[in-house]
């Protein structure tokens, strides 16, 4: 998808992080987008800063965790805009800690948001974009912890992990329809995924039952890096139709070395 001018993007956890830096990068290049987020605040200002630039953006406040809520996004764009050409399943939470220690809301809230998130996002708007047939792309945020194993994120990976077998999979099959797919597989970036417990429902366990623990940063793999330039990668993904999307070089010996282990198995 070369020519983003007058197509439209919708993007998900788009009030704040790569999500809004994605959609300011496409507003420069004449996309229209929806933005979607489950607070309503950083929504709002969101959009009007991308229309204070002179885009064409409205904001619809969505719980990617409820499928109602994602097909109610889908209708929204469709009627404000006709259609939708890019598709950015990116909101995200985080738990941190070991598997033996993760209660059930643990598990269910990072899996509802962070891969059913994403299977919503498909469900709603792949049909259609199907079916309108001007082809398109479609990305989805997973993380360096969908493709190597990372200690005290196990429920993240195992949410992250599924998000990529779904790119990989959803790749093969839309080629017959000229929609290309990306996975986001980044390390540290500067976002606030760290504090996404603020929003945690009450269904959840609530805000108080979110586990922060205190991380040594030269203990952690991966320079921090910022959201510019992942939304840069990101863009690069819709336009040269890639696959796999790696902000950090760094990663790239961790998961040699996972495919290394899993050769050898063979021996």
């Amino acid at each position: 998808m070369d020519d983003m001018v007058g197509k439209v993007g919708v993007i998900t956890g788009g009030a704040s992080g790569i999500g809004l830096a994605t959609a300011t990068a496409l507003a420069a290049r004449g996309m229209k987008l929806v933005l979607a987020d489950v607070e309503a605040d950083p929504l709002d200002a969101a959009v009007a800063g991308l229309t204070d630039i002179g885009a064409e953006a409205i904001g619809v406040v969505t719980d990617v965790a409820d499928l109602d809520a994602v097909q109610s996004l889908a209708d929204q764009t469709w009627s404000a805009f006709g259609g939708a050409h890019f598709v950015f399943n990116n909101a995200g939470v985080a738990v941190s800690g070991p598997i033996a220690e993760m209660t059930h809301a643990d598990w269910k809230w990072t899996i509802d948001v962070d891969l059913w998130g994403p299977i919503h996002g498909v469900e709603a708007f792949l049909p259609r974009m199907i079916e309108q047939g001007q082809g398109g792309h479609i990305t989805n945020t997973a993380s360096f912890a969908g493709v190597v194993p990372n200690v005290d994120l196990g429920v993240y990976c195992v949410a992250k992990y599924g998000v990529v077998a779904m790119s990989e999979v959803l790749q093969r099959e839309l080629r017959q329809h000229e929609i290309g797919v990306s996975v986001l597989c980044p390390m540290r970036v500067a976002t606030n995924i760290d504090a996404s417990g603020r929003n945690r429902q009450r269904d959840y366990g609530g805000p108080e039952s979110q586990q922060y623990p205190e991380v040594d940063e030269e203990e952690m793999a991966g320079r921090m890096i910022e959201v510019d330039e992942v939304a840069e990668l990101v863009v690069r993904g819709i336009t040269d139709n890639q696959l796999y999307l790696f902000p950090h070089h760094e990663a790239r010996q961790f998961i040699a070395k996972r495919f290394e282990r899993m050769d050898r198995a063979f021996d």
